[in-house]
């Protein structure tokens, strides 16, 4: 059976906790390369490797997204701006013209290098921006990945994100226990086949491995068994059908099952990197003639508003839910306590690599076989929702 593509390298991920940063002082898109300005905002001190403003100039610190439409972006530059209004912090924010664009990325690295800041938030695209991260360290700047870990992870200072593999495996478990020892026929609808991006094959791997799927390699998205048996809850066998590159949007979603559906119209479960993506795979199943939650079940991960509501409205039946308005707030809070003299965060994840800032499982039908998150139901995500 001919495959979108195979494994492709990326690197590894997070975990899950909360607020705790261990200060010791206190506690879409836009043009390529171009960045707005945004209200102050931030928290205490500074690290003695980052850049300290002058006296009486304000700490500035600059976000930088994958993109700006998609709403998980969208609602972390609203966190970042927030906290920065509350603490003082000039803040700067961007994005590459979308999701793949790393120039506009590394544009935005060197503008905060230029402009003197304290230090940079970053959801990396991709290696491709590792170089001039680290031009942005040995410049002094205190440099944190938002959701999206680098690889090497100690590219930047620290990584504030959701595990990741955690949030995959959720999902993975819950739908083992849905299909109750039925054969798992699989669409895989990834970000990208052209790059390395940890979320991607950390998300995707976990939800296989929550199957009980056995994983080649972590790193590695496609090496595994086209055929064989999972073992989670009441097992069986499993067959994955398509492995497509989507963009992380809705269009590439809707097209990508598109094709998914000619190679094998008896697809009975859907894994979607995130919920547009998974939105845009309704469409294409709907239009199919499946009906979502009996023929076929959709599983994600992020837990914007409109995806918890989706879970709701049984468009999809479990997704991982993430918190990037903290994120980025904790991010902001840190190198602000950092350029006033304070230490730096501290990783709090299992593995010690990264700062965990927590993951639940939403869905109405919970299932025994998820041990990898909380479970809550539709509505108790819908209030914890951002977007």
């Amino acid at each position: 059976m001919a495959r979108a593509f195979t494994g492709r390298r990326m690197a590894v991920v997070a975990s899950a906790g909360v607020l705790a940063l261990g200060l010791a002082a206190c506690g879409g898109s836009s043009d390529s390369g171009s960045s707005s300005s945004a209200a102050p905002e931030s928290s205490s001190a500074a690290a003695e490797t980052s850049a300290a403003p002058a006296p009486g100039e304000p700490v500035k610190v600059t976000l930088i997204t994958k993109d700006s439409t998609n709403p998980f972006f969208v609602a972390m530059q609203a966190g970042a701006k927030e906290a920065a209004a509350a603490q003082g912090v000039e803040l700067t924010v961007g994005s590459g013209k979308a999701e793949g664009d790393d120039q506009g990325q590394i544009d935005l690295i060197e503008q905060a290098i230029a402009r003197g800041d304290a230090g940079i938030l970053i959801t990396p695209i991709s290696t491709n921006v590792n170089a001039a991260i680290e031009k942005a360290r040995a410049a002094g700047l205190y440099v944190i990945a938002l959701d999206t870990p680098t690889d090497p992870p100690d590219v930047v200072d620290i990584t504030f994100a959701t595990d990741n593999c955690l949030a995959g495996e959720a999902i993975g478990q819950w739908t083992a226990g849905w299909l109750n020892g039925e054969k798992a026929t699989i669409a895989r609808l990834v970000i990208f086949n052209d790059r390395m991006v940890s979320v991607d094959y950390c998300r995707d791997n976990g939800f296989l491995k929550g199957m009980g799927i056995d994983i080649v390699d972590l790193t590695v998205m496609g090496d595994e068994a086209e055929s064989g048996t999972y073992t989670t809850g009441a097992g069986g066998d499993y067959e994955w059908v398509c492995l497509e590159a989507t963009g992380a949007n809705q269009e590439g979603g809707r097209a990508g099952m598109e094709k998914c559906l000619a190679a094998n119209p008896d697809i009975n479960v859907v894994y979607t990197i995130n919920e547009p993506t998974a939105f845009g795979a309704a469409e294409a199943l709907k239009a199919a003639g499946k009906t979502i939650g009996t023929d076929v079940v959709i599983v994600s991960v992020d837990g914007g508003l409109a995806g918890v509501e989706a879970v709701k409205a049984g468009e999809i039946q479990a997704t991982s839910q993430q918190y990037p308005l903290l994120m980025a707030s904790l991010g902001v809070e840190a190198i602000a306590a950092i350029a006033a003299g304070g230490a730096p965060p501290a990783p709090t994840s299992a593995n010690g690599e990264f700062f965990d800032t927590g993951v639940k499982l939403c869905t109405e039908d919970p299932q025994d076989t998820v041990t990898a998150a909380e479970q809550w139901t539709a509505q108790q995500c819908i209030d914890n929702a951002w977007g």
